[in-house]
């Protein structure tokens, strides 16, 4: 592997006032919510890993390079000097990881910002204009709604028999463009209708999603479940206080929601406990606001113990129970005989690190994956003992608005 040579210098804020803007059509990798965060482009270096090791592997690549770079870093924050972007598939098998390392990225923090170029790259992107995608079709992915109602009274039966206690299926929704997606335009859509979800794409897999698998950051260690959803179609967040109150007590009340949401935390708990030195998990969710749905919502906090990266961490909780079930093996093993298709890298970490170890992964929802002219949209939905097809469908429908939206569906 030869050596790279990183720079990182401050710039001004107003250079990163809009970061989706300075993406140019190379290769472009995004991570921002409320404006600020890590865009680049280029590829400096990349490596693709697969099977139960792409996690392991991926981090093992990223060290190595770290340990041979050259790296002159004039901000010092979180972000800056060498950074990674990552994407991973869910599954052991099927599925193709990457993790890469842009020639450009620029990053904005409150009022900090910075442009952290490799080797003799150039910070000024050859910004051409957004090709409009056209008309775009979209058609069934793998089942059509009623195979997928009938999958999930599948999952229902067998929960209620004591094979397991929770899971969470997905279905996919095929769209065609008239011409190659230029990922950029829905990204940039994304970022402006949901700023309060992290606004990602990497190596074609593009989305928003509202879920922090974990953030690292200088030893302090976050992690954001949502599980427990009320879809728009059941009336979501309409910006009106008491409506929105009515909304929140009527989703903290379901038992359905919350029996959900309790298997969620656990699993997330259970997994950070042994690198933590101290945790702070809360008795009761909040309720968490976005355009499309309501969710129940809990932060948990910790301290690194043991000096483990926020990849390794995002490794050690996936798959959560927020996205594949309770018990963990005996979910996983349901989705993959159930679901009929691959998730590919849908509801898997996707975020960055940088060369000390710090970063954020999200999970990978509200989400698609682009490939020529064809997009493969995702959506999922925890499914519980008490669990209705019907309702599960109109809760899967209203996680693909974003990205139907997005590409003017």
């Amino acid at each position: 592997m030869d050596s790279v040579v990183a720079r990182t210098v401050a710039v001004p804020v107003s250079t990163a006032a809009d970061l989706v803007a300075l993406l140019p059509a190379d290769s472009p990798v995004s991570w921002v919510r409320r404006g600020e965060g890590l865009v680049g482009w280029g590829v400096a270096a990349r490596v693709r890993t697969t099977g139960p090791t792409r996690f392991a592997d991926a981090a093992k690549w990223w060290s190595e390079l770290v340990a041979r770079a050259t790296v002159t870093d004039e901000v010092g924050e979180p972000g800056t000097g060498l950074v990674s972007f990552g994407s991973f598939a869910f599954a052991d098998e099927p599925g193709d990881s990457v993790l890469v390392l842009p020639s450009v990225v620029v990053g904005r923090r409150g009022e900090a910002a910075w442009v952290t170029t490799i080797g003799g790259a150039s910070a000024e992107g050859a910004v051409e204009p957004v090709q409009p995608l056209g008309e775009v079709a979209f058609a069934d992915g793998a089942l059509d709604s009623a195979q997928w109602m009938g999958v999930v009274a599948e999952a229902v039966r067998r929960i209620n028999a004591g094979d397991l206690e929770k899971v969470v299926l997905a279905r996919d929704v095929i769209a065609v463009a008239d011409r190659t997606v230029d990922v950029r335009g829905p990204l940039a859509r994304l970022a402006s209708a949901y700023p309060m979800c992290w606004t990602f794409h990497v190596d074609g897999l593009f989305g928003a999603t509202p879920e922090l698998y974990v953030r690292r950051e200088r030893g302090l260690v976050t992690s954001r479940v949502l599980a427990g959803t009320l879809p728009a179609a059941m009336g979501a967040s309409t910006g009106d206080d008491e409506h929105d109150l009515t909304l929140a007590a009527t989703l903290a009340r379901s038992s359905k929601d919350l029996e959900e949401h309790e298997y969620a935390v656990r699993s997330v708990a259970d997994a950070l406990e042994p690198h933590c030195s101290s945790m702070n998990v809360p008795e009761a969710p909040y309720v968490l606001h976005l355009p499309n749905v309501v969710h129940l919502a809990t932060d948990v906090t910790g301290v690194v113990r043991d000096g483990i990266t926020s990849l390794e961490l995002a490794a050690a909780l996936h798959p959560s129970a927020a996205v594949g079930g309770t018990p963990r093996e005996a979910a996983v093993a349901l989705i993959a005989e159930l679901e009929g298709m691959s998730r590919d890298r849908y509801a898997a970490p996707v975020g960055w690190m940088d060369a000390t170890g710090d970063g954020e992964w999200g999970i990978a929802l509200r989400s698609a994956l682009a490939e020529g002219d064809t997009v493969r949209l995702f959506a999922g939905c925890g499914v519980v003992g008490s669990s209705d097809p019907e309702a599960e469908l109109a809760e899967s429908n209203a996680k693909l608005i974003p990205v139907r939206d997005a590409l003017g569906g």
